[in-house]
Parts: structure tokens; C-alpha cells; sequence
């Protein structure tokens, strides 16, 4: 059996661009990915906290330190220049291996360049969640 996990997020980024003639997927600023972990070519969930879309599709470096934050093809549609999106990164886990998962959580300022990354935890008694 494999357990689907969020392996790491990036928080609240801006959409800097939605190009409805490119071919598909999301661009991401390089340092984003590496902040997060997350890998060229692997499939994220995006939701739109703007507007509450929720679309799936695979990412692709960006120029390293623009910020960029572009959605291709269809999903141009659905999100649009300063539109406040997550970015989720998911995994399949065996569960010997969901037991050592601690989720990246990447903060971000409104020219999505980093402030702070964080571990995304489980704290007993706690709302918070992240440390």
C-alpha cells in the first residue's frame, strides 16, 4: 500500500503570469524549487486562494532569482496575474517511510522571493502546525 503525502508547499506565492499559448504546466523561479524540494517536471497541486480553483500539473524551472510564478495553457484561465496561490508538492510513501516525512513548507513575500523555510509538523495541542 502507498500513502499519498504533501512532501513540501510554497505559501501564498503571487502569479506573476498565465500564458494561455504555452503548451502547459507551471514555471517556477529556481530558487523556489530548491527552497522546496520540489523537482522540474513533478506534478503539484495548485489551489487559488483567490478564487478557490484547484488544479493539478507538472512544474518547470524558471529563471533563477525573477520570482517568477507563470501558469500555462488551460490553467490561464483560472489564475491570473496577483493571484495569491499554494503550490503542493505531493509523494507515495510506503507507510515505513510516512513515519520520517516532514513536510517543507517555503514562505514567501509578495515578490515570491523566500522568507522563511520551515518544517511542517504535527504538534500535540498546538494549531500551528509549522515550526
Amino acid at each position: 500500500m502507498l500513502i499519498r503525502i504533501c512532501s513540501s508547499k510554497i505559501h501564498r506565492a503571487t502569479v506573476t503570469e498565465a500564458d494561455l499559448n504555452y503548451v502547459g504546466s507551471i514555471t517556477i523561479d529556481e530558487d523556489l524549487l530548491d527552497a522546496s524540494g520540489i523537482k522540474p517536471f513533478q506534478y503539484v497541486n495548485i489551489t487559488n486562494v483567490s478564487n478557490g480553483i484547484f488544479w493539478q500539473t507538472y512544474t518547470m524551472p524558471g529563471p533563477r532569482g525573477k520570482g517568477d510564478i507563470c501558469l500555462n495553457g488551460p490553467p490561464a484561465r483560472h489564475f491570473h496575474p496577483g493571484d495569491k496561490i499554494i503550490v503542493l508538492a505531493e509523494a507515495w510513501v510506503t507507510p515505513e517511510e510516512y513515519k520520517d516525512i516532514v513536510p517543507i513548507v517555503v514562505f514567501v513575500d509578495e515578490k515570491n522571493k523566500v522568507t522563511s523555510v520551515e518544517k511542517h509538523t504535527e504538534l500535540k495541542g498546538s494549531t500551528s502546525g509549522v515550526r
